[in-house]
């Protein structure tokens, strides 16, 4: 199993308390830490205001970020879980990803979906078009990227997007352009998009969700032509961990205090409760991580990158994972 790690960019509330001044710093070198560990990927979110609910506090953009962390580590790969595509027009981005791409010596990853925050989406001045049209611009702007990315120019005069001849000098370093992971599990358009286009998908980490969506892929691959077993497929999971269940226990109660000033009593209950409800596969002692995860493995889940909530205030839970369920996965 392959292991990515979000760094926490305050779109989860996980910058809350540090001084502004102090994010880029707390950022980088948990950036740097994972590129010295074991860790092949990096990731942050595609989003401007803050969940569950918008607020004053910080949420730092992915791409300066992406462009940031490929000047300042040197191994680990850059990912976005997932860029939105309606917030870029799309030959930007693929310009914008071409040079991260080359400033990173060929580590870039394009994590893409069709967008769903809408509270985000109207107040930035998006409007928010209804799922089809979303999904019709995701297909669109990955048919541009892919061109620009193999051929140097694309061309396309799609019904939302529109291309003339444009040019995308230099490539990409990355032979046949950059990985696109198409991040959703919409059965009928979303997984059909990432069957005709993704080299990696991400959707549900449970393993009923993860084996019906793997299925409708598989169904869809061979109605586009193209090959199941080239698609990796990926998870996210929120890992709170500890040598043991009370620790685990009084880890959580510390999550719920940091938050509880900034999103009231009932909004932290309501925030840590996916990780107390005994469904979250990443919540518990090394031995029950790596005992889930393994199952997660066994149909399919072949990348599982992992998000800590704790990780700008306490690394311990980091290098427990890194030492105890890493190991045993891979």
């Amino acid at each position: 199993m392959r292991f990515g790690i979000f760094v926490p960019q305050g779109w989860r509330h996980d910058l809350v308390g540090i001084e502004p001044a102090q994010h880029w710093e707390t950022m980088r070198s948990l950036a740097q830490a994972a590129d010295a560990g074991p860790w092949e990927s990096i990731w942050v979110y595609d989003h401007f205001h803050t969940v569950p609910v918008p607020s004053e506090q910080a949420t730092h953009e992915a791409w300066t970020l992406m462009a940031a962390f490929a000047a300042t580590t040197t191994r680990v790969r850059l990912g976005q879980m997932c860029t939105c595509m309606s917030y870029r027009n799309p030959a930007y981005l693929a310009k914008v990803a071409t040079t991260v791409d080359i400033v990173s010596g060929g580590r870039a990853e394009m994590g893409i979906g069709g967008g769903w925050y809408e509270h985000e989406w109207r107040a930035y001045g998006y409007g928010f078009p209804g799922i089809g049209e979303r999904l019709a611009r995701l297909d669109e702007g990955v048919q541009i990227m892919k061109q620009a990315w193999t051929t140097g120019t694309a061309t396309l005069q799609g019904e939302h997007y529109q291309v003339d001849n444009a040019r995308f000098s230099p490539l990409p370093l990355q032979k046949g352009g950059i990985p696109i992971w198409v991040a959703g599990g919409g059965e009928k358009v979303t997984l059909r998009i990432a069957a005709k286009y993704a080299d990696y998908t991400n959707y549900g980490g449970s393993p009923d969700e993860f084996t019906r969506k793997s299925e409708l892929l598989r169904q869809h691959t061979r109605e586009v032509g193209t090959d199941f077993e080239h698609i990796v497929r990926s998870a996210n999971y929120n890992v709170v961990i500890a040598d043991t269940e009370k620790e685990v226990s009084e880890r959580l109660d510390a999550i719920e205090a940091r938050v509880t000033p900034y999103l009231g009593e009932e909004g932290a209950t309501k925030f840590l409760a996916e990780y107390r409800s005994g469904k979250a596969l990443g919540v518990g002692t090394p031995e029950q991580i790596a005992e889930r995860l393994a199952g997660m493995r066994d149909l399919g889940m072949a990348y599982a990158i992992t998000y800590f909530p704790e990780a700008a205030y306490d690394r311990s839970g980091i290098e427990l994972f890194e030492r105890e369920v890493v190991p045993a996965l891979q």
